[in-house]
This record gives C-alpha cells, sequence and structure tokens, in this order.
C-alpha cells in the first residue's frame, strides 16, 4: 500500500502544481472606444415625450399601454419553439461543463463474474482447481480499476474554461432570441392593429364612394352628366372594395404570424379588432458605453472570444506529454469465501506517461488554426458591436424625424379631405368635370393611407429601438453556470482546484 499512497501522493503534487498553458484571456476592446454620447441625441435637441419610458425596460412593451399586448408577450416564454430550442442549447452547453469537469477526478471500474466451467476427461491438475471426469468446477472472480489523467498542463481546465463561456455565449444567445421574438411580436401586432385602422378606413371610404355613385347615377338619369361620370364612379367604388378584401388577407396573415410566435396554430389564435395605442413612446437611448452591457448578442459575442481563447490553450498543451496515474486489483478464486485474500489477489499501480514525437505539424496547425479562429472570434465582436451602435442610430434618428413626419402628413390629410369636400361640391353644381372628383379622393385615402403607414413605422420602430439597445437585458444577467466558481459574468469562468484531502487515504 506504500507504493499506492506515494503514486497517489506524486499525482496530486502534480495536480496541484501544474500550471495552463495558453494565453489567459483578456477582453478585447471594440474596434472604437464609444463617444460619451450618440450622434442623433447629442445632434439634436430631444427630450422624452412621455415620463414613463425611462424606467427600466423589463417587460419593455408596458410602455405602450395595451392589455392584449401584454398578455400575447406573456405566452412567449413559455410556448415560443425558437425559444425553447435556445434554452435546451444552453441546458445542454451546462451539462457539457458537468461532463468536461468529471476528467479531474479519477475513474473507478468494476467487474465480477462467476463461471461454472467443466473439467474435461482424465484427471486434471492444471489452474486452481483438480477434478476427475464429468466433474466441473466454478471460478468466482472480481476486480477494480483507477484510471486518473493528471492535468499537469491545463488542458482539462482550460477545456472547461472554454465550456463555460460557451455556455454563458448561449445564455446571451437564448437572451437575443427572446427579445428578437418580442420585438416580432411588437412588430406584427402593431402592423395588425394597424390593418384593423385601414379596414375601418376602406370601410368607410366605400360607403362615401358608393354615396357619390348614386350621386352621379342619379345625375345620369336627368341626363345632366355623360356615361363616363358613372364609370368613373363605379370604378373607384369597386377598386376601394377590392382593397377592403385585399386588407382583409393581410390582416389575417398578421394574426396568423402572431399565433406562430406565441407557439400556436392560427386556428387557436383569435384577436378581436381593437384601436392602435393613443401615443407613441418616446425611448431614451441612454449613453453609449450601456450598450456594450446592455445588448445580449455583445455579450455573446464576447464570450465566444473567452472560449477561443482557451481553445488555444487546449491546442498549445497538445505538446507536452499526458500523464495518467492507472491502477488495478483483481481476486480470483474458486472458493467463494476465500475470494477476497492476498493469495487470490493481483494488483498494479503506477503512473503512465504519453506523448508524440513527429506528427508532421498537426499540433503546430492546430494552435495556428486556434488562434485564427480567436482573431475571427475579435472581428465579430468589434463587428457587432459596430453593428449595434448603427441600429440604435438609426432607431433614434427615425424616431425623432417620424414624428415631424407625421405632424406634416396629418397636415396632408386635412388638406386632402378639404380637397375632395370641395370637388364633390363644385361637382354637383355642374362647374367641375367628375375626373377632379376621382382625382380628389384618390388622394384622400392614398393621404390617409400613408398617414396609417407612417404611425405604423413609428411604433414598430420604439419596438426596434428597444431591442436595439437591449430591452430591460443587463450584461450581469449572464447567468454564470453553477458548476463553476467564478462570479464575474463578463471575464472568463476558471474552475477551483478540487479538494482532492477529503477523499484521499492517507
Amino acid at each position: 500500500m506504500s507504493t499506492l499512497r506515494t503514486a497517489t501522493a506524486l499525482a496530486v503534487a502534480l495536480s496541484l502544481a501544474g500550471c495552463m498553458v495558453g494565453p489567459d484571456y483578456k477582453k478585447a476592446p471594440p474596434a472604437s472606444e464609444p463617444t460619451p454620447e450618440f450622434k442623433e441625441t447629442s445632434d439634436s435637441v430631444f427630450r422624452p415625450a412621455l415620463p414613463r419610458d425611462t424606467i427600466d425596460r423589463g417587460p419593455w412593451w408596458s410602455v405602450y399601454g395595451d392589455p392584449t399586448l401584454d398578455r400575447l408577450m406573456a405566452q412567449v416564454d413559455v410556448s415560443n419553439q425558437t425559444l425553447k430550442q435556445n434554452e435546451a442549447a444552453y441546458r445542454q452547453a451546462v451539462a457539457l461543463i458537468r461532463q468536461t469537469q468529471s476528467q479531474l477526478y479519477p475513474t473507478l471500474g468494476y467487474t465480477g463474474g462467476a463461471v461454472q466451467r467443466s473439467v474435461g476427461s482424465g484427471t486434471s491438475t492444471t489452474g486452481t482447481s483438480s477434478g476427475s471426469v464429468g466433474n466441473s468446477v466454478g471460478q468466482f472472480s472480481v476486480g477494480g480499476s483507477l484510471n486518473w489523467e493528471i492535468d499537469v498542463w491545463g488542458s482539462i481546465r482550460r477545456t472547461i474554461e472554454s465550456d463555460a463561456a460557451a455556455a454563458q455565449a448561449s445564455a446571451g444567445t437564448l437572451a437575443a432570441a427572446r427579445l428578437s421574438a418580442q420585438s416580432s411580436l411588437a412588430a406584427n401586432y402593431f402592423s395588425l392593429r394597424v390593418s384593423d385602422r385601414r379596414r375601418r378606413l376602406l370601410e368607410e371610404s366605400v360607403a362615401a364612394y358608393a354615396r357619390s355613385l348614386q350621386i352621379v347615377n342619379n345625375q345620369a338619369a336627368a341626363g345632366t352628366v355623360s356615361r363616363l361620370d358613372q364609370m368613373q364612379a363605379q370604378t373607384i367604388y369597386e377598386q376601394t372594395r377590392a382593397q377592403l378584401v385585399a386588407e382583409g388577407v393581410t390582416r389575417a396573415q398578421f394574426e396568423h404570424a402572431i399565433a406562430a410566435l406565441i407557439g400556436k396554430t392560427p386556428a387557436e389564435v383569435s384577436i378581436a379588432p381593437e384601436p392602435l395605442p393613443q401615443t407613441v413612446p418616446t425611448i431614451d437611448a441612454g449613453i453609449p458605453s450601456a450598450l456594450l452591457e446592455r445588448r445580449p448578442d455583445i455579450a455573446s459575442a464576447e464570450r465566444n472570444m473567452a472560449a477561443a481563447n482557451a481553445q488555444i490553450g487546449i491546442a498549445v498543451a497538445a505538446y507536452y506529454p499526458s500523464i495518467t496515474l492507472g491502477g488495478s486489483i483483481n481476486f480470483a478464486n474458486t472458493m467463494l469465501n476465500s475470494l477476497f485474500t492476498i493469495a487470490s489477489s493481483v494488483w498494479s499501480v503506477g503512473p503512465q506517461l504519453a506523448g508524440t514525437l513527429i506528427d508532421g505539424g498537426a499540433r503546430g496547425a492546430q494552435v495556428e488554426g486556434a488562434r485564427a479562429n480567436y482573431d475571427k472570434t475579435v472581428a465579430t465582436y468589434r463587428q457587432t458591436v459596430l453593428t449595434a451602435f448603427q441600429q440604435v442610430e438609426d432607431g433614434l434618428v427615425q424616431q425623432r424625424l417620424l414624428e415631424q413626419q407625421e405632424k406634416v402628413q396629418v397636415a396632408a390629410v386635412a388638406a386632402a379631405r378639404e380637397a375632395e369636400r370641395l370637388s364633390l361640391n363644385q361637382y354637383q353644381a355642374g362647374t367641375i368635370p367628375y375626373t377632379t372628383v376621382v382625382t380628389s379622393q384618390t388622394s384622400a385615402l392614398n393621404a390617409e393611407q400613408n398617414l396609417l403607414n407612417v404611425r405604423l413605422t413609428r411604433f414598430t420602430t420604439s419596438a426596434t429601438l428597444v431591442t436595439a439597445l437591449g430591452g430591460g437585458w443587463r450584461a450581469q444577467d449572464l447567468p454564470v453556470p453553477a458548476t463553476t466558481p467564478s462570479s464575474d459574468p463578463v471575464s472568463a469562468a476558471k474552475p477551483a482546484v478540487p479538494k482532492w484531502r477529503s477523499w484521499l487515504p492517507f
């Protein structure tokens, strides 16, 4: 047993004193340092229109004050299948950490068996038994084995470090997918509400054009207008009816898209027509530096850098030999009550060294490939940051200018409706042709629809801007897998040294 203790003590000493080869992770800076404030907010006089929009955006959709939207959003986490896929991927990544951590500990195996064997003809004195013709003898055996790879060069610990960072990246991907699903639901919901309003507009227009058609028909019957006026009035009436039918198809498609986002079939979802929220919330962007900690896709890209950095250490560790402590003990006897005796045992214990002398440059290529992969993740991280700033700036300029555009479009609608009223009056007085009425009616309807489109863009822009700003998510929300000891969600997780002496036999 002294030999076993010596070998085990040597393995523990090597493990505790072992180093981790390869570079330690240091977070790469973005391609350029963020400015103190966003370009759009610094170049314009901009103040939030609603004080409540500066609240912490947890359930960020609550700023719209729409109970139906709140109810639908609550179902995204529960039933959205894309989120379930990402959540399962995160759990798989966490399980991989535990699987890799198990390699830090010895693997203990066992064997056992009982065999009844015939002796054969004549007299036999071979082996551990003797017998005569027709006799049989029982053979009992029990064995155990130990296999322990000593992580001298830190290959296993680097693998755990990589797996932990990959799990955190998976958590960031899950958060980004959740935010994307919420944003898509909001966009489809607002599109559906605008479709409701457009249908009402078209219904009102069809009714108005029906009245105009009746006026023209009456005048045609009296012989004061030509049949051409009748056909023009009939044409705009039928075209508007066709638009009304097409709008029904569009609304149904938005409803079906909402059903898919909340994990239900279209037959299970029916949303009653309701008006749009009265006001479009103005989103406060905060400061650019906060964006780096607030976007889950940025956090995920940064964690992928950490995982790729650890892979370099794993590749470098392949240059060094692996050291394994192996041991086994086996007991065999024909008598069960004498099985566990010294005379029945055969045991062995000792370290083993294995390495590669010549590999044709394979290990060098692996290290080079790992470094190239790390450089790729750095570029991906920096591009993700640049894209995030672009999306925020786009959202801010849209938020500001669309509000101005809506005010101008409201004035255009008022002018078009007045022109429509005047043209119809003048036509009835016989001072203008009906083509002028058709033109004014078409212009008024188009102006109303353009106003709805601008308002829809304002709502979807606000939701998109929340997404670009990371919603209510923060980098500190990135979960550290429970199997890793690191409490810092941004730096690479490093496993603690196992407490070997709690179970060693000395």
